[in-house]
């Protein structure tokens, strides 16, 4: 009975917030470039794991890259949405310290971006759409991060998704910092949260740099032209996921039924294209840049 009175619950929702499904991107408010850098790193933001688990009626996580070993800022698996089996690949931070140190903060290391290959081409194999969610702020760098081939691993991923002939669909999700980012975002149609960001750098590195002030972050954060709304504008992304309703914010569980919505009317409208259509689209996409 409370089961049945759930479904209800969620299908009122669903059924309300499906009018944001069809125009999501006029529902998204204008925001100062700072107000969401700090959006982008809330330690609340909905993680790649969460995310599968509330899209997936199931969703089983594979480790390792058969290589080395397994890196817990990169998870994927096999998930069923509808009945409808995906590859799901994503960067994943965590909620507290403890969480954040276990997944290194979000940065990857090459064997992350290996078993996401891994992953990339079983489903190529099986002819699975894939899914990648994207939030850090870039692979890590270090000594030992060299040792194993982060730069060979990233370009390799890029490449793997460049070459794929399923449905491939991105979701930046919270931050997206350079190629750590670009490794996993290389899709047919590429989503970009309300409170997200994608740049080559951060804001902070960027004043550094190039201005050796680290004062002007705020200045360098509008400089910079990261947002959903700017990166629209440049098509680099394709729509923009609000994360608010009638003037607040979405809970989890309304952006995973918002976002389920939006992601098997676009496998279905990607199935239906052809492998080299597919392809053929992706590559124009890319070299519009």
């Amino acid at each position: 009975m409370v089961l049945e009175k759930e479904r209800d619950i969620l299908k009122i929702k669903a059924e309300k917030l499906s009018k944001l499904v069809t125009t999501p991107s006029a529902n998204v408010k204008t925001k100062e470039p700072a107000d969401v850098v700090t959006a982008s790193r809330d330690i609340h933001r909905l993680t790649t794991s969460e995310l599968a688990k509330l899209v997936c009626d199931v969703f089983y996580e594979m480790h390792g890259d058969r290589r080395y070993g397994d890196d817990g800022a990169i998870i994927g698996g096999v998930g069923m949405i509808n009945g409808k089996a995906v590859t799901i690949v994503g960067t994943e931070k965590g909620h507290t310290v403890q969480e954040n140190i276990q997944r290194n903060f979000g940065s990857p290391h090459a064997e992350g971006y290996r078993k996401a290959i891994r992953l990339f081409q079983q489903a190529e194999k099986f002819r699975r759409p894939v899914i990648t969610i994207v939030n850090t702020s870039g692979a890590f760098c270090d000594v030992e991060a060299e040792d194993r081939g982060i730069g060979q691993a990233i370009a390799e991923s890029m490449q793997t998704m460049a070459t794929l002939t399923v449905p491939t669909i991105t979701i930046l999700m919270g931050e997206g910092g350079s190629g750590g980012a670009l490794a996993l975002a290389v899709a047919n149609k590429v989503w970009m949260m309300e409170n997200a960001m994608y740049s080559v750098l951060s804001p902070e590195g960027f004043a550094t740099i190039l201005w050796k002030d680290p004062s002007r972050v705020p200045e360098a954060a509008e400089y910079m032209k990261f947002t959903a709304p700017d990166l629209l504008d440049f098509k680099v992304i394709d729509q923009i996921i609000p994360e608010n309703y009638s003037n607040r914010a979405l809970s989890h569980d309304e952006l995973a039924i918002m976002i389920k919505d939006m992601l098997l009317t676009e496998i279905e409208t990607q199935e239906a294209m052809t492998p080299e259509d597919l392809l053929a689209a992706k590559e124009a996409r890319f070299q519009q840049f």
